[in-house]
């Protein structure tokens, strides 16, 4: 047919589909003669084998999967973890402003053992076998139930904080070593003193070891008291309190206690005390 002859002079043959573009064959421009094309050449390519398709079919079928259903997440529920958040919260703005406790009324005690509960709740049971490591550091005690006994003590025999004795609590830390099983608390204090004199401050050590009994319950046991002065008595170098001897040692206050930590994590951590007392630390 005439139209299939004038088409057909229209297309290169092979040889020409490889020379260079800015030189266009002639036959390309200038010439309109019947020209033979071999039939594989008319499209430009050749079909591949079935078996090749195949193969590419499967592996893009393979990848697609893998990104329709990806594997299931092991972090756990994010929900959890927003909830223990606001119960932390809560727990917090209970127990703020009460200076350690040493302020607090019977109600402000009771609303911090309702969040104390509720945040124990949502945390679990702690079991420190083998995340001791989580004690690890440095705590700021934030609240004390015993304090609102108006004793440094607590329900031990403590400094009192009335007026004949005027004594200002300033932070206290819990310093725990789960290597050298070192437990200390540090307190600082103020001890008013008569005029002209000014007050004394000083930091007080109380160094204990630690045991862990169970799956989260702290055995400490007292070993002594070191006192740093500072203001204007910071001169003064460190000095020790021996522990004193058994014998010597009232019934009241035998030297080691107990607690168990109820609820811990990278930034808060929750301990009873065998007479009661409900703890608040925060990371310092």
């Amino acid at each position: 047919m005439a139209t299939s002859s004038t088409f057909s002079s229209l297309l290169p043959s092979p040889p020409a589909l490889l020379s260079d573009h800015r030189s266009p064959p002639p036959s390309i421009r200038y010439s309109f003669s019947p020209l033979t094309v071999p039939k594989s050449s008319r499209l430009g390519f050749t079909v591949p084998e079935k078996r090749n398709l195949t193969a590419n079919s499967s592996l893009v079928e393979v990848s697609i999967g893998g990104e329709r259903d990806p594997p299931p997440s092991s972090s756990g529920s994010g929900g959890d973890d927003k909830q223990i958040a606001l119960v932390k919260l809560k727990l917090l703005s209970v127990v703020s402003g009460l200076n350690r406790g040493l302020v607090a009324s019977v109600d402000d005690l009771e609303r911090a053992e309702v969040a104390a509960k509720e945040l124990e709740t949502a945390g679990g049971p702690v079991d420190l076998t083998d995340d001791l490591d989580k004690l690890q550091g440095k705590w700021r005690l934030l609240y004390s139930s015993a304090f609102s006994s108006r004793s440094l003590g607590g329900s031990r025999p403590g400094l009192p904080t009335g007026r004949l004795i005027p004594v200002t609590l300033g932070q206290v830390f819990q310093r725990i070593d789960v290597f050298s099983k070192d437990f200390d608390n540090i307190a600082e204090v103020e001890l008013g003193a008569p005029w002209p004199f000014p007050p004394l401050e000083a930091t007080a050590t109380l160094a204990h070891k630690f045991e862990l009994l169970g799956t989260c319950k702290i055995k400490i046991t007292f070993e002594k008291t070191t006192v740093k002065t500072s203001g204007n008595l910071s001169q003064i170098p460190p000095f020790d309190i021996p522990r004193l001897p058994d014998s010597f040692r009232p019934s009241s206050n035998p030297g080691t206690g107990d607690f168990e930590v109820t609820y811990v994590d990278d930034t808060m951590r929750i301990t009873r005390g065998d007479r009661g007392e409900l703890r608040v630390f925060v990371i310092a």
